[in-house]
């Protein structure tokens, strides 16, 4: 194992170098000068224009319990990203994903799903705004990162749509405090792919409340709470609280807490388990509680060690019955009932090496691992219990092209 890992490490570091709002914050220094300007030794005058290359790619080699799946690598992410300020009281920004395939047809709001971001912000005094594609105002702190900085997702947010079109109203009551609130179109697909056979809600909107705080940049916090209404007469409801601790200039934390009830299998978590053979309607009272905490400590400026775990609750909180299908594909009416079908569980480790003060530019080595232990009621349907493993090297940069 020891050799296999060196070897990534060394196979990484010889390649040729490759020419979720982050989802809002944006991590690069206030020093780093882009591509543009070292290359061609151009003067920026303008923030109207700016141009990023967001990459995350490693070797990666996986196992799923004691078996070796195998190892290559790979772009876990990659995106290019264009922003600006055109004057006081416009912005605007787009980005897009170039590791996502696109299927045109079925898409809700008429955007391609590998567009994360696509609209105009506007800003009068403590009021902003933001019109047309863009990442749901969903609290958390790690759902508020950038994507290419996050090594493993908890189910909850793997699950979710993050990327909706929509406006956001937002207001700043004081300098450190803002509240939002959002309303998107729910539907990235069709309701008929999404959930099944019910009938589709005529207005199928998502609602969000989100508050911003920071408490003299010691206590941050980003909760929310959302409904969904993309079903008729079926809401689904998600409560976020993100907190994040700035506890010394070594050490920082975050702990989120999330929770989503859903009147029908949004994520389609329960679904997967309980009708293994497909489905003609999604389950119904379906809920997930997840918890996160994460922990850095930069014992030196170039270099940082990094903590995570997840645990996760995923059932459903009322009996109801599901038509299921067999393997020949005949459906039979089954009862779901109430109660826990699956505990999941994340543990990361790694280190991050910086090589310079004035770039974001870090290289990562870092294992992770996933358990799911099922119940014996989604034994009942065929589930069984097993593990994940993997080790990553690799290099994470938010490159400025402009």
């Amino acid at each position: 194992m020891k050799k296999l890992f060196l070897s990534s490490a060394v196979l990484l570091l010889g390649l040729p170098a490759f020419a979720q709002q982050e989802k809002i914050n944006d991590f690069r220094t206030a020093d780093e000068k882009s591509l543009a300007e070292e290359v061609f030794k151009l003067e920026k005058k303008t923030d109207k224009f700016n141009l990023f290359l967001n990459m995350h790619g490693d070797f990666e080699t996986t196992w799923t319990d004691s078996h070796f799946d195998g190892g290559k690598f790979r772009f876990q992410q990659l995106r290019v990203e264009a922003k600006g300020q055109i004057n006081s009281w416009l912005s605007y920004r787009y980005r897009q994903r170039l590791n996502k395939g696109d299927n045109p047809s079925g898409y809700f709001d008429n955007v391609l799903q590998s567009i994360d971001i696509a609209g105009i912000g506007l800003n009068y005094k403590k009021w902003s705004a933001f019109l047309g594609k863009q990442c749901a105002a969903y609290g958390g702190i790690e759902f508020d990162l950038n994507p290419i900085e996050i090594y493993q997702y908890s189910d909850m947010v793997d699950y979710m749509t993050n990327f909706m079109t929509g406006v956001t109203i937002g207001y700043n009551f004081t300098p450190n405090q803002q509240l939002q609130f959002q309303v998107l179109d729910g539907l990235v697909g069709s309701s008929q792919s999404m959930y099944g056979d019910y009938t589709p809600a005529k207005l199928p909107m998502v609602y969000t409340l989100n508050w911003n705080g920071n408490f003299n940049d010691v206590y941050k916090t980003r909760w929310s709470v959302s409904v969904m209404n993309e079903v008729k007469e079926k809401q689904m409801w998600y409560f976020a609280l993100g907190n994040d601790f700035n506890i010394s200039e070594k050490v920082q934390m975050y702990f989120d807490w999330m929770y989503s009830r859903e009147a029908v299998d949004r994520k389609g978590i329960i679904t997967d388990i309980v009708a293994p053979n497909g489905w003609t309607k999604k389950a119904g009272d379906t809920d997930i509680m997840s918890f996160i905490l994460h922990v850095n400590y930069r014992f030196h400026p170039a270099w940082n060690i990094f903590a995570k775990g997840m645990f996760e609750n995923e059932g459903v909180y009322k009996t109801n019955t599901m038509d299921i299908p067999d393997a020949q594909g005949v459906e039979t009416p089954v009862e779901l009932e109430k109660g826990k079908y699956r505990t999941a569980l994340g543990y990361i480790g790694g280190i991050e090496y910086y090589p310079f003060k004035d770039r974001n530019l870090h290289f990562f080595a870092t294992y992770i691992g996933r358990t799911y232990n099922y119940t014996d009621r989604a034994k009942a349907f065929g589930a069984s219990d097993y593990s994940t493993n993997a080790l990553q090297v690799g290099f994470i940069w938010q490159m400025p092209v402009f």
